[in-house]
């Protein structure tokens, strides 16, 4: 929040930090032929949205030029972003609303898991595997759609297979898809913002800290990074499962509770790049 004590300049060492932050992020952005004017007006609709909700008075809707103030977006500009945002809404890929419930299903329920918490192989039809089955899966979750199109799409990006049985068979992985652009990019934003408002929220120093803590080396061979990797995917996967396990149970039991509902994300990650002791990770890196 800002406040009397918010210093005119920002610190030398929350700089540095979002310079190493958003190096990567530029990266990708470049890549994907988006230059800097283009993200300059993303930012500048970014700053008005976050000072217009998340720095009020007395919950009270701020005034423009309240907004202005906060952001250093000119009031004008200001007025033009609040009612370009007011139609705004997160646009969910189809696959990943469906999917994500499907997939929490397949590997928090008893009835898909085996005695060591891997997802079963399904049978196609129930005609096959009656209630261990795709089809019965997947009408569990949704009736309203077709079994055959949840596949097709789910080979499509990688989220299933065939075994040499023709059952199908989850990617552990799951669910970020193989293939699929606007699934990943779902996703890539999904987890970056709640790995980064956790962060955020630490660095503030505001409420009770999230859990937000890395294990990290830099005198390591690649044959040492190689076993790390398999071993992080392992136990990652392991806690995962574990807690979407717990996720479905508690869901199952808060059903009749009338309290609002709150979201919560638990993620895991594993990078690796050339060390270079005592300084900074290179423009390309």
């Amino acid at each position: 929040m800002l406040t009397s004590q918010t210093p005119a300049t920002p610190s030398p060492a929350l700089v540095l930090a979002l310079r190493r932050v958003l190096r990567p992020m530029v990266k990708l952005l470049l890549a994907q032929g988006i230059t800097y004017p283009y993200l300059a007006e993303l930012l500048k609709a970014l700053f008005v949205d976050i000072a217009d909700k998340d720095f009020r008075l007395d919950a009270k809707p701020p005034t423009d030029s309240r907004v202005s103030l906060i952001s250093g977006v000119h009031r004008k500009e200001v007025n033009r972003l609040r009612q370009e945002m007011a139609s705004d809404a997160e646009i969910v890929p189809s696959v990943v609303s469906l999917g994500a419930q499907l997939v929490a299903v397949w590997l928090g329920s008893a009835h898909y898991i085996d005695e060591y918490n891997r997802p079963k192989p399904l049978a196609r039809f129930v005609s096959d595997g009656g209630a261990l089955s795709f089809e019965a899966l997947v009408a569990g979750v949704n009736s309203d759609i077709r079994p055959r199109v949840v596949l097709d799409e789910w080979l499509r990006l990688g989220v299933v297979r065939f075994d040499e049985e023709q059952r199908v068979c989850l990617n552990v992985a799951a669910f970020v898809p193989v293939e699929g652009f606007d699934e990943k990019a779902f996703y890539f934003g999904h987890n970056l913002h709640d790995h980064v408002a956790a962060a955020a929220h630490n660095l503030m120093g505001v409420g009770k800290p999230f859990l937000e803590r890395t294990v990290h080396c830099d005198e390591l061979s690649a044959n040492s990074i190689a076993a790390l990797a398999a071993q992080s995917e392992q136990v990652g996967m392991q806690a995962l499962l574990a807690i979407n396990k717990s996720a479905m149970a508690l869901e199952a039991a808060d059903a009749s509770d009338t309290a609002p509902r709150q979201r919560m994300t638990f993620g895991i990650y594993f990078y690796a790049e050339p060390a270079m002791p005592g300084k900074e990770p290179p423009p390309d890196a």
